[in-house]
């Protein structure tokens, strides 16, 4: 019983640590509250990333950023968000043709104009 407690607080403590983030190895897909971050790829190369956020809303812009050893790097300028409906869903999206490699370690993250949450993936090999 006692390793069961130990073990699920050592899991819970993990969780914390490293957060919301999910791995982008290969493909990742991350929600934080109203904001959602798609990566495709493969080890530390990424091909395209993908970004969208619940409901519509005028100027809604994205961009990708990354964080490395704690120091954050903008890796795409603003980008208009395309307002979508599919039934009664809607959300704004956005999407990126990446191609790129990136140091093991580095993480993936997009921030909207409009939204709270910054979602992020981690690339890892």
């Amino acid at each position: 019983m006692r390793h069961r407690l130990i073990t699920a607080a050592v899991s819970v403590l993990v969780l914390a640590v490293v957060g919301s983030g999910a791995p982008a190895h290969a493909d990742a897909t991350v929600h934080e509250g109203k904001v959602g971050l798609s990566v495709k790829g493969q080890g530390l190369r990424v091909q395209r990333a993908g970004a969208w956020m619940d409901g519509h809303g005028r100027g809604v812009r994205a961009r990708l950023y990354t964080v490395y050893e704690g120091t954050r790097t903008d890796l795409t300028r603003w980008q208009d968000a395309t307002p979508r409906s599919v039934g009664i869903s809607r959300f704004s999206d956005v999407g990126w043709k990446l191609n790129r490699r990136f140091r093991h370690g580095t993480w993936l993250c997009v921030e909207f104009n409009r939204a709270d949450g910054a979602p992020c993936a981690r690339i890892h090999r």
